[in-house]
């Protein structure tokens, strides 16, 4: 018997990801319904090789579903996750809403996924942000091995990570510097993003970090542990798809960089691509697409004791939302934490 699986905010990028992850990795799912706001009742989205129309989220009942997978932003997930849960569907929500409740496990499969179980108080579980998703798969097998101190990263996050607007925004002025007359002001961007980068993502805390770095922060602690200290530079580039990270770690032993290559060889989700020479590294357009996590330009840092510098690149859409999603719920099945309902 497989499982009914509604996906909320399925006409949005991460939503549309979600049903084409859910085909290609043969969920055992036996129906899957795409759930969106009243305005795109029946807009047609893809899974597998059928098409499905969309349903109102208002008025879908989610005592027939078993998972619900959501990408449709906090203010829904505010709204809309209990109310899902009560009902006794599994919620997995990719919205920053639930991440920093203690009810609330945090979960990437690959590094955390013994704590899937605390799950079952508000029948919710978060998805982190894609930044943090990507970092910590790379970096836990190396904290297992060697215990990480101190984090420094610098990221360059593509424009699909603030969705399909942002994307049409960079598209649309790029096109402008080549179109004589055309202009496309900053909309979704406190400056333009086309030929540019904007070291801003979310708005300002008090302490002159951005809310995007600051759930850097709590994220990786929440999922690999508070005593990580943690610092970051969250940064807009003109990329479509794949966010990409430098990253400095500091451990409390000595770790050599062959030690590391290898620890990363054998990791879950981690693809080491590391070439001392012209090209011997991946890039986002690389790595767009692809599930795996991928790992470059591994070297000593030699500004402290036990140090190393990294290269992370991942698709922010596939393993930084949607893919984690579906490994989510394939962990729940796998861990027989859930059961499919009986119709």
């Amino acid at each position: 018997m497989g499982y009914k699986v509604a996906v909320v905010g399925a006409t949005g990028n991460v939503g549309r990801e979600m049903m084409n992850v859910l085909a290609d990795r043969k969920f055992p799912a036996s129906e899957v319904f795409a759930i969106a706001s009243r305005r795109s009742i029946g807009t047609e989205v893809s899974y597998g090789d059928r098409v499905l129309k969309c349903q109102d989220l208002e008025h879908f009942d989610f005592a027939k579903a078993d998972i619900c997978m959501m990408s449709a932003g906090s203010a829904v997930a505010k709204e809309w996750a209990l109310k899902i849960g009560a009902k006794g569907c599994v919620v997995i929500d990719n919205s920053s809403c639930w991440r920093y409740d203690q009810d609330v496990p945090l979960i990437v499969p690959e590094v955390n996924g013994d704590a899937i179980g605390g799950f079952t108080k508000k029948n919710i579980i978060a998805n982190p942000n894609c930044s943090t998703a990507q970092m910590v798969v790379a970096l836990k097998p190396l904290h297992d091995a060697a215990t990480i101190k101190r984090i420094v990263v610098s990221t360059y996050q593509s424009v699909s990570g603030a969705g399909k607007d942002a994307m049409d925004e960079l598209w649309a002025q790029t096109k402008g510097k080549y179109v004589p007359g055309q202009e496309f002001p900053a909309k979704k961007f406190p400056k333009e993003i086309a030929f540019n980068v904007i070291p801003q993502i979310d708005v300002f805390m008090e302490d002159g970090y951005t809310k995007e770095e600051w759930k850097m922060l709590v994220e990786t602690k929440k999922i690999m542990g508070s005593k990580i200290r943690v610092s970051a530079t969250c940064v807009r580039v003109p990329v479509f798809v794949a966010h990409s990270e430098s990253v400095n770690v500091e451990f409390e032993r000595q770790m050599s960089v062959a030690e590391a290559r290898s620890i990363l060889r054998e990791a879950p989700g981690v693809m080491v691509v590391d070439k001392r020479e012209s090209g011997g590294y991946v890039t986002p357009i690389e790595a767009a697409g692809e599930y795996a996590t991928y790992v470059s330009r591994i070297r000593e840092d030699a500004t402290v004791e036990y140090g190393l510098a990294m290269w992370i690149v991942s698709d922010n859409l596939l393993k930084g939302a949607a893919l984690n999603a579906v490994q989510i719920a394939e962990e729940l099945i796998a861990r027989k934490l859930i059961k499919p309902k009986v119709a």
